[in-house]
């Protein structure tokens, strides 16, 4: 068999170890073994192959990799759930006071609601923006602060 066959034969087999560990070493390997099968598609020798091959995986590996892991373990940009919540305004439907007894309506949904000062009531009608979700309750205070 040509060496450069062997080569993508240990590539493939290096990407699919990769597939199964997702921890990016396999697969930066697995890219170091196209490049040396390069090396031997176009006739180079083994010494030369070897060389392409280790040059190649230390580059991935301490250039690429770690740039990869910090993108690939960020946190996502978009926020969901009662998180994407947070900062929205919305609309008291009952009077809301801090002990939660009112609703409010955000997005469409109504929410119980308690505001973020003791004593304090807002009244029907009243323009709020969300600071919190605890539980099923939003945390409101009035939209103009």
């Amino acid at each position: 068999m040509q060496p450069w066959l062997w080569w993508l034969v240990i590539a493939g087999v290096l990407g699919v170890g990769e597939m199964l560990t997702l921890a990016l070493i396999l697969g930066m390997t697995a890219l170091a073994a196209l490049v040396a099968g390069a090396v031997a598609g176009v006739g180079g020798p083994l010494p030369v192959q070897l060389v392409a091959f280790a040059a190649t995986s230390v580059v991935l590996l301490l250039g690429l990799r770690p740039v990869a892991r910090r993108h690939l373990h960020q946190a996502p940009a978009v926020a969901t759930g009662t998180d994407a919540l947070i900062g929205m305004t919305g609309v008291v439907l009952e009077p809301v006071n801090g002990d939660g007894d009112g609703r409010v309506r955000i997005r469409g949904e109504i929410w119980s609601a308690r505001a973020t000062i003791d004593g304090q009531v807002l009244e029907p009608g009243t323009s709020v923006r969300v600071l919190r979700i605890d539980g099923a309750t939003a945390i409101v205070h009035p939209a103009q602060l």
